[in-house]
């Protein structure tokens, strides 16, 4: 976890980075948009949490799980600003009008049910229902987030998907995620077992059925107990760019955080290592995948 000085108001710090192969070998990109750490001093002068709570909300290491893509030969894009700032895998302005000191714009999302529970673009709660801000923000801010940090986030993945498209005649986006979970020794004591993997394919219509059975499969050879869908569907991200009829294919990929860290203290522990070896290994069953177009 870094924290970073941003002096300059209007000088956004370094938002994204994408992570190039020498030669993109294979049509898939990769995208972690929740592993950002970057935490500014200006923004936490306004939580009304302390930052290990706040921090709940990233997906930690998931970046470094898949970092294997770009030798690989596919490239990767992630975000350097924490989720809990802004959340790229939502709509621009998904926001909640509750957080705001003065009336949002008439194209503002108020509705969803992510704005409901307290995850819109700008997180209200914390995911056990903390409220992270002492104070109303102004739309003011909200839009420089929007501007700032979302937008630029998502003009790099469509660039990266639509060269990939050019490229190969097909994308294939991999939105790689993180999930909490309970103590899994304690759940498979119970009879249960418990999930490792969640894959959203938006029921069905954001890949093609080729694509999801083949990650299923490689997963589940690997030792994964995999399940699709619920309650992890897939977010904007995965809706927005998953177009099976123009050659774009868009999975959320869920990884049980319990396989490779200590969720309390935000610490890898030594599972990091297999995940990360079983993650190369599905990138490697990707590159081999040919798709119909």
């Amino acid at each position: 976890m870094t924290l970073m000085r941003d002096p300059k108001r209007n000088t956004p710090q370094q938002p994204h980075e994408v992570i190039r192969p020498a030669d993109q070998l294979m049509p898939v990109v990769f995208s972690s948009p929740h592993s950002g750490k970057h935490y500014t001093e200006s923004f936490l002068s306004t939580l009304n949490i302390d930052l290990a709570t706040l921090r709940q909300l990233e997906d930690c290491f998931v970046d470094e799980l898949f970092s294997s893509a770009p030798e690989l030969g596919a490239p990767m894009l992630r975000a350097l600003f924490p989720r809990a700032y802004i959340d790229p895998n939502r709509e621009p302005y998904e926001l909640d009008p509750e957080m705001f000191d003065e009336d949002l714009p008439d194209h503002a999302n108020t509705t969803s049910a992510r704005v409901a529970v307290g995850l819109g673009t700008i997180a209200r709660l914390t995911t056990t229902g903390e409220e992270i801000y002492g104070q109303k923000l102004t739309v003011t801010e909200a839009e420089y987030r929007i501007e700032s940090y979302h937008r630029p986030f998502h003009q790099a993945l469509k660039t990266l998907i639509t060269n990939t498209k050019a490229r190969f005649g097909y994308a294939v986006l991999i939105d790689c995620h993180s999930m909490p979970s309970i103590d899994r020794t304690n759940d498979r004591s119970r009879g249960k077992q418990s999930t490792d993997i969640i894959l959203g394919d938006r029921f069905g219509t954001s890949c093609s059925a080729n694509l999801i059975d083949t990650i299923e499969d490689c997963l589940i050879n690997l030792g994964y107990h995999v399940t699709r869908n619920i309650p992890y569907a897939g977010g904007y991200t995965t809706e927005h760019y998953g177009c099976p009829n123009e050659n774009v294919h868009a999975i959320q990929l869920e990884i049980n955080r319990s396989l490779y860290m200590d969720q309390k203290r935000l610490r890898k522990h030594r599972g990091i290592a297999r995940t990360s070896r079983n993650m190369k290994c599905l990138i490697e069953t990707l590159a081999r995948l040919k798709l119909a177009l």
